[in-house]
Formats: C-alpha cells, structure tokens, sequence
C-alpha cells in the first residue's frame, strides 16, 4: 500500500481521524506493516503494550477471558496503549490471512507533540468519552440499587 493508502485507512478511524490530515500523513510514513496467517498472534494478554494497530486487510479476533470481539478494516486495535504504559488486557489472533499498520506509542507522542491543535482534539474526545462512561456507570449504578 501506499502513504496515501495508509492515510486514507486511518482516516477511517475515528479517533485518529480528530488528528487532521498532516498528523495522520507523519504517522503513516513513521509506521510499519505486518501481515499474519491466520492463527498468528498479533499480541497475548500480558504483553506489554507499545502500540495500537490499524487492521489493513483481513481480520482479528480479540479475546479477553470469556469475551470475544472481531476487528476488520479500519479497526483500530489497542487504542489505549498509544496514549499510556500499560500491560495487554486481551489477546489478538488472526482469523485469516490479515496485515496491519503499527502505529508506535513513541511515533504518536512525537506527532501529538508536533502538533499540538491535534494534540487538543484528541484530549478534548478523550474527555467526552470519559465523562459519558462515567455517567453511563453512574446510570447503571443506579439501576442495581432499585
């Protein structure tokens, strides 16, 4: 694929599509590819988590315990890690013949850095999914005690 390929893959992406076109275009020229055959671990739950991943082609399952979730293209894999240290909650295999794009933890900072209006953007989304999933608990608190 191509840098504008790449570009137009993350734009897809709702979260990375707040950074703007010029944010996005350094991430995909500073990422990597990599592809898996199907059973291929993207990562297991333990592993310590540098970076997210964008799903190009094919697709992932992801397994946390008991739970299961599919990822296809456009997905992005691992969001939290981009932004924080952190150890794998889940793991991630491949159901089939599937490639992604590793987006470093380093690489996004270094952008956001670069950037600091995305660098906003990004904060002030992060915030308003923060304060809906507090009330959302909030809400479901609520309904335990009645």
């Amino acid at each position: 694929m191509s840098i504008e390929d790449d570009v137009a893959l993350l734009e897809r992406v709702p979260t990375l599509r707040l950074l703007g076109t010029a944010a996005l275009r350094m991430l995909a020229i500073g990422s990597e590819q990599r592809d898996f055959s199907p059973g291929d671990y993207l990562f297991n739950a333990g592993d310590d988590a540098d970076a997210g991943y964008i799903v190009q082609r094919g697709s992932f399952r992801i397994e946390d315990g008991g739970a299961e979730v599919v990822a296809g293209p456009g997905s992005l894999i691992g969001e939290l890690a981009l932004i924080v240290p952190m150890k794998r909650p889940s793991s991630a295999s491949a159901i089939d013949h599937a490639s992604v794009i590793r987006v470093a933890r380093s690489l996004f900072q270094r952008v956001l850095e670069s950037d600091p209006t995305a660098a906003r953007r990004l904060r002030d989304e992060l915030a308003t999914r923060t304060s809906q999933l507090a009330s959302d608990l909030v809400m479901a608190g609520a309904k335990l005690i009645i």
